[in-house]
């Protein structure tokens, strides 16, 4: 067995036959790619939402809607596009056409959820990461829960120091399906990209919906910075560390140009 530089006890032989079998890395958002207190993120998120809707819909009653819309697109099973089922619950919950909200839903991301950036910071670690690991070849996916739309998700990559562009799929509520932990989740996005799990290795800070991945035999990296464990569960990971561990981790992978 072998100390590495970044704190992790690492068998090299293994991460040499992980290293062989691994091109794509999979990369989670808030709280991964986009360090955050998710607390006061979800707070701003919804104050300035309700102050976006203010003049259709009582703030409190706007809230209460989008967490029961999104709480079903977190359970979907139907094969429906999680756009579609939170629009489809929302117009139910509203009781008359809902064209001028979807309008609304919109123009936010473009406006009031920007001031949603003060509570998100960027980590040059990460940053660094991902573009060592491009230099290296890897294909690079950003698997986010699929609960905002696309121009939401190109918003906080851009927060977090980083471009779509650096990213071969985003996934968004749009195009998927189903939501993490689900492991119907994991296999739309694989079979999108067309990769096999022993190809991939998850990237998160959620020790159930990240880890999830696991269930398909994806490897896994849980980044503790942000950490979320809400039950306080135990876990099992392949590898975890702090954005420190991470950027010393990437460095370890060999080059597969």
């Amino acid at each position: 067995m072998d100390f590495l530089d970044y704190g992790i006890i690492v068998n090299r032989e293994v991460l040499e036959r992980i290293d062989d079998m691994i091109n794509t890395i999979l990369f989670d958002l808030d709280g991964t790619v986009l360090p955050m207190d998710f607390e006061q993120f979800m707070i701003q998120y919804f104050t300035n939402l309700g102050y976006h809707f203010k003049d259709k819909i009582d703030p409190h009653t706007l809230v209460q809607y989008v967490r029961e819309c999104s709480d079903l697109m977190i359970e979907n099973n139907s094969g429906l596009p999680n756009e579609t089922v939170f629009m489809d619950q929302f117009e139910k919950l509203i009781g008359h056409d809902i064209t001028e909200y979807k309008e609304m839903f919109s123009a936010y991301y473009d406006t009031l959820f920007q001031r949603v950036q003060a509570t998100t910071y960027q980590s040059q670690e990460m940053i660094d990461s991902v573009k060592m690991l491009q230099d290296k070849g890897y294909t690079l996916v950003l698997a986010t829960n699929p609960l905002f739309p696309m121009k939401a998700n190109h918003h906080r990559i851009r927060w977090a120091g980083l471009s779509p562009e650096d990213f071969t799929y985003i996934s968004a509520f749009e195009i998927n399906h189903y939501c993490k932990p689900n492991v119907k989740y994991f296999k739309e996005v694989l079979e999108t990209i067309d990769k096999k799990p022993e190809e991939c290795m998850m990237i998160g800070n959620d020790v159930v919906d990240d880890l999830g991945a696991m269930k398909l035999g994806i490897k896994t990296y849980l980044i503790t910075d942000c950490i979320v464990n809400r039950k306080k569960i135990d876990y099992q990971v392949d590898y975890e560390g702090n954005y420190q561990d991470f950027y010393q981790f990437v460095k370890e992978l060999k080059s597969i140009k």
